[in-house]
């Protein structure tokens, strides 16, 4: 199955998880809220454990102190781009919760279950016409000391939301990177009955 964006499935999927991926160019324009509010309304619909819901996300439209606030916990490398995005974001998640006693204890799935929502997250962005790129590239211990981050939470990434804009207005090193990726054949990383390196 070859997609328009050159993405070859070699199984049958959906279209949309071809058209999903993480370009860094973005027009600036305003995301509406309700628009906003509705990739949040998908990722409040992933899987978790226990149905626990470790996921947190604290957001900034562009313009306002709160998108500062996010961009400037961010990497020299994504700050080249991301301040054209029209939401930023910290992806968090909740590393412990009380069990049925009361006490404390490790939320061992809390990554696993935050991924789960972030993935339904940037499909739904997909859907809806805009783009959504998570980045590793993120100071995490500011980013807990500015955004108030209590004990008990972890900062996962950080994540960029917008409509895609062309290549050409990225720096030239950027633009030469601005195309869909591709992925490992499947077979590389499953196996039927013994783990396979």
């Amino acid at each position: 199955m070859t997609h328009p964006t050159g993405r070859i499935a070699d199984h049958t999927i959906a279209p949309l998880f071809l058209d999903r991926w993480s370009p860094r160019a973005f027009t600036g324009e305003a995301m509406p809220q309700a628009t906003l509010l509705s990739l949040f309304e998908a990722a409040r619909w992933a899987p978790s454990a226990a149905n626990g819901q470790p996921w947190r996300f604290v957001y900034g439209h562009r313009g306002t102190e709160a998108f500062e606030t996010i961009y400037n916990t961010l990497d020299e490398g994504n700050r080249r781009w991301a301040d054209k995005a029209s939401v930023l974001a910290v992806i968090i998640s909740q590393t412990h919760r009380k069990n049925a006693d009361g006490e404390m204890r490790p939320a061992y799935t809390h990554a696993f279950d935050t991924g789960a929502a972030w993935a339904y997250l940037a499909l739904e962005a997909t859907r809806a016409g805009y783009h959504a790129h998570g980045m590793g590239g993120i100071d995490r211990e500011k980013a807990m000391q500015v955004l108030g981050v209590p004990e008990g939470f972890r900062v996962e990434a950080g994540l960029a939301i917008g409509k895609i804009a062309p290549k050409e207005t990225l720096p030239e090193d950027l633009m030469k990177r601005e195309v869909p990726s591709t992925r490992k054949p499947v077979a590389e990383f499953i196996s039927e009955g013994t783990f396979t390196a």
